[in-house]
């Protein structure tokens, strides 16, 4: 027993006021017919009725173009427009003891459930589970017929025709995810997210089901000794006495698939008949278990828990597992900078991480796209994410693949200032209409999500506080238990569990601190004030300058997001295919005036008059599209490499952290993203994943010093970096090596000043490469690519420059899988390095990937980290190819006689086109790069890992462009 089936196919929907039939006579006499006929279409559940109507061509894709102006709103439709019906039928029958729950995860906003004819009436609230007992109700042949009508939040508000964060506001008035009104980088949803958008399923058990158990570690003696507290619900839905044996057993995966049961326990317990108990298990002790680390600080080990229940006479009656990772998370306010401090097993973990609106703005959720989204920040080097308030309670799928690839969540519940106390209008301070139902929940939630390892944090709202009575309410309801109080001693650690306390599973949660908003305790300014941004372009130097940024800890920095030129083209009809126009003032600063649509779709211009000239103009006057997005990622990748940099420059003595606004777009968006909405990396996503590394090498450009930076609890000794500058002309006019140097465990060390500006004969354009390395085998642990210009020049030469032909050549060794692709590729820049230097990265013959380097065997890496690290590489794509994987190796040359660097090369890869006409998107997406957007000096070469899962019947081809390369090059 304990079965679970997930319903979703096979469902239909219709609008409410086409349907005639009630309920009633939907699931009994009267059900739609298969295939369906108008009004009923097929649905997408889980999903929303926009992604519906959608599904069936029925309205036009409002990701594109200005086709959202075409869908009619529900301030103007009326509530009953996006009023639907939801059916569909499934096989079930019980016999002897089994019992059937039908199970709804989450419905926007309220609805009415028939099922074989009976009725029941779900409360409202967008963020909370229902669950029915339909054991009686189903039919003995086991066909049973299910209609949900779904209707949308009650206060759907209207849009301004100003637009605005959150339209007129009404929505912050329901317990709903406020965004759908529109804000100033998201369109208005027009039914408002409503219908069954998370999974439905029916759950199959004996009379004693298992609810919301709860785990807890707790540690001692600097976690040697660690305990695993563990409360379950049980209901027994029977109507006599249920002698139960209830079992744990916790299980820990070793190499392969081979399991090393930990603990396997049993507990005979009596539950009355018709009544739920809690239960808590005895404390299991564990011995320096395999802790869970987040991103870059060392592995995710996660430990099975399995809860099975046998009912006496029965048989086994439910179970439940999950994978549960040990750790500890503490947060505090760190006295040394005001910011706000995240410990992790007692070590400190400098906050690089982005905000999270949510995946799709149709909420098409699928666990596919989220593994995608978490595996690109998890590759970006972030080590958390924030989960904005006017967004969602971010499903367990989501959660999973966190606690995969080791992304620290701050989550927030459903309150923002625009929405909920200030704004145009003004809007109301109180919060929801109903304290209660919020609280509800946001309880619900809590039970749903806790257990989840990467859980960080609570925070009671975006740029606001909940209303009082409800702040008062989460700081009770979310209070720590005294093993997970902070204290300066280890006044927790000291003794072991003594029973003396209550367990901490009871509580609601207790192992994580609740913060009553984001710019309180420790963010911002930690008083409310309107402190975090800015949200434009910046000036790169700026990011690294004492005066940016005052606090300790900024929960919204944000920037520009131009993607490439293909993705406009497959998200914008041919007149939104126009380049801004770029107006200059009187006072020398240039407006970049874009077209309609890219101004529909929130574009961020890469000027800001008056404080930052335009980014894009020293390349070159953009002569088209292509021009103009491949100098927007130049930009991008400069900017937030400079944005992370910055911020990392200061680790501990001025910042504790900061997170990017934002890393993705919910819809087709051109703003603050490091890839879009069709999965397509813009070059700030690698600029990120250069600049976030554990151990890396960096330019400081306010002061032009070299910086090392080591965010690792060990001491970096027996390393030196070698910097050398290279021309336009492929020569090498300055080379050096440092004496070896230290950097002590999660510092920053300034070790030499960039000297060459200075020179005589500097040139006015250059490049710089920097590679951190290990004397005694010069193996790299970082290299950092910059191109420069000298004070008060630009990088206009960059433009005669892409006529420059620099020789490469490409081998690659392919595997295959059924749709799956791996790509091995190294690629060389094979010009004639003219000097007579040479260079370590050219010596040691090392593939120098910017960031994949080997934390086995440095000599640096904390001794809590001895046990065998994963590569990054590896620890994204987790699942080896089978031994029947087809293998073949190419080679393609791309033939040059000038030396030089080979700039700003970059892979995508293609479905191969077998007619050529008009436009297409042939782009697979999504792909996994362990590095893109590079740059290669005379002589290096780099390998390239390329990762992705091709349509069937699909063959891939793989195209390679650059500064140098404006023609694509099929290299695959």
């Amino acid at each position: 027993m304990g079965e679970k089936r997930v319903l979703d196919s096979g469902w239909l929907a219709a609008r409410s006021t086409e349907v005639s039939a009630t309920g009633v006579q939907l699931t009994t006499t009267q059900p739609p017919s298969f295939p369906p006929s108008a009004p009923w279409m097929e649905a997408a559940v889980p999903g929303t009725i926009l992604g519906t109507l959608l599904k069936n061509k029925l309205v036009p894709d409002p990701f594109y173009g200005l086709n959202n102006e075409a869908i009619i709103d529900i301030a103007d439709s009326g509530r009953d427009y996006y009023t639907f019906w939801f059916f569909t039928t499934f096989e079930c029958k019980v016999s002897g003891n089994q019992h059937v729950n039908l199970n709804f995860r989450a419905i926007n906003y309220s609805s009415e459930v028939y099922f074989n004819g009976h009725k029941e009436i779900l409360p409202k609230g967008m963020f909370r589970r229902h669950t029915l007992d339909i054991t009686d109700v189903l039919h003995p042949d086991g066909k049973n017929l299910l209609a949900v009508l779904v209707h949308p939040p009650d206060h759907p508000g209207s849009i301004p025709a100003e637009g605005g964060q959150g339209g007129d506001h009404e929505i912050g008035k329901d317990v709903a995810a406020q965004y759908v009104e529109g804000w100033d980088w998201m369109t208005p949803i027009r039914d408002r997210n409503t219908g069954i958008w998370d999974e439905v399923s029916i759950s199959i058990t004996g009379p004693v089901k298992i609810s919301d158990p709860h785990l807890v570690s707790s540690f001692f003696d600097d976690f040697k000794r660690s305990y695993l507290h563990t409360t379950v619900e049980l209901q027994n839905q029977s109507s006599w006495l249920a002698e139960c044996s209830l079992s744990i057993q916790v299980s820990n995966e070793l190499e392969g698939n081979i399991c090393l049961v930990e603990h396997l326990r049993s507990y005979e317990l009596s539950i009355p008949p018709s009544s739920v108990v809690q239960y808590t298990i005895p404390p299991l002790f564990f011995y320096k278990p395999n802790l869970w680390w987040p991103n870059g600080m060392g592995k995710q080990s996660l430990y099975n828990v399995n809860i099975t229940v046998d009912v006496k006479g029965v048989g086994e009656s439910d179970s439940w597992n999950h994978y549960f990772g040990f750790r500890k998370i503490e947060s505090t306010i760190d006295e040394a900078t005001g910011g706000r401090l995240f410990k992790v097993n007692g070590q400190r973990v400098f906050i690089r991480g982005g905000n999270w609106i949510l995946s799709d703005g149709l909420l098409r959720l699928t666990k596919k796209r989220y593994m995608a989204d978490i595996k690109f920040h998890a590759y970006m080097n972030f080590n958390m994410l924030r989960c904005w308030g006017g967004g969602l309670a971010e499903r367990p799928e989501f959660y999973h693949f966190c606690d995969l690839y080791g992304l620290l969540v701050w989550q927030e519940f459903w309150i923002t200032g625009d929405v909920d106390g200030r704004g145009q209008p003004v809007s109301n301070p109180d919060g929801p209409l109903d304290h209660d139902l919020f609280l509800l929940c946001a309880r619900d939630t809590v039970k749903l999500l806790r257990n989840h390892t990467s859980l960080a944090l609570w925070v009671g709202g975006n740029e606001q506080t909940p209303p009082e009575d409800i702040n008062k309410a989460l700081k009770n309801d979310l209070k720590l238990h005294p093993f997970f109080i902070s204290c300066d001693e280890k006044t927790t650690r000291g003794e072991g569990f003594t029973g003396n306390s209550e367990d901490p599973s009871k509580y609601l949660d207790g192992t994580r601190v609740y913060v009553q908003g984001s710019m309180w305790d420790g963010f911002a300014d930690g008083k409310g004030d309107f402190t975090d941004g800015p949200y434009e372009i910046q000036n790169p130097e700026d990011f690294f300058k004492n005066d940016f940024y005052k606090y300790g800890f900024n929960p919204e920095v944000g920037s520009v997001g131009m993607p490439i030129a293909d993705t406009i083209r497959a998200t914008m009809p041919p007149e939104g295919w126009q380049i801004p126009l770029f107006k200059k003032g009187d006072n020398g600063y240039v407006k970049e005036v874009p077209n309609p649509i890219w101004e529909y779709h929130k574009y961020i211009p890469y000027s800001k008059p008056g404080k930052v000239h335009d980014q894009i103009l020293p390349y070159g006057q953009p002569k088209n599209l292509d021009d103009f997005c491949e100098e927007a990622q130049l930009v991008n990748y400069v900017q937030y490499r400079a944005l992370i940099e910055g911020w990392t420059s200061r680790m501990w003595t001025k910042y504790t952290g900061f997170l990017i606004w934002k890393t993705q777009n919910p819809w087709t968006g051109l703003r603050g993203q490091f890839y879009d909405h069709l999965h397509d990396q813009t070059a700030g996503f690698f600029g990120c994943r250069c600049a976030a590394e554990p151990v890396h090498v960096q330019l400081n450009l306010a002061t032009y010093f070299i910086e090392v930076v080591n965010t690792l609890a060990n001491e970096l000794s027996d390393v030196a970096v070698e910097i050398s500058v290279w021309d336009l002309d492929g020569t090498c006019p300055f080379y050096k090596v440092t004496e070896k140097i230290t950097v002590p465990p999660k510092e920053v060390q300034q070790v030499v000043e960039l000297k060459y500006p200075k020179l005589k004969t500097a040139k006015p354009v250059y490049f710089l490469l920097l590679k951190l390395f290990r004397i005694s085998d010069t193996a790299i642990l970082s290299r950092n690519f910059y191109w420069l210009h000298l004070p008060g020049k630009d990088y206009m030469l960059l433009e005669p420059y892409q006529k420059k032909k620099i020789p490469l050549k490409i081998t690659s060794h392919v595997l295959i899988s059924g749709s799956n692709y791996k790509v091995e590729m190294h690629v060389q820049n094979t010009s004639k390095n003219s000097t007579s230097r040479s260079l370590i990265c050219m010596e040691s013959g090392l593939f120098s990937d910017c960031n994949d380097y080997n934390f086995e065997s440095t000599k640096f890496a904390p001794e809590s980290f001895q046990e065998k690290q994963e590569s990054m590489w590896r620890r994204i794509c987790r699942r080896p190819f089978p031994s029947k994987s087809l293998h073949h190796s190419n080679m393609f040359n791309i033939n040059g006689t000038d030396s030089g660097v080979a700039f700003f090369l970059h892979f995508s890869v293609h479905a191969v086109k077998k007619e050529w006409g008009s436009y297409e998107d042939t782009r697979i997406l999504p792909v996994h790069y362990t590095d893109n957007y590079f740059s290669l000096v005379p002589g290096e070469e780099m390998a390239i890992d390329v990762s992705f899962e091709v349509p069937q019947g699909t063959t891939p081809r793989i195209a390679l462009r650059g500064w140098n390369y404006p023609e694509s090059y099929t290299v695959i």
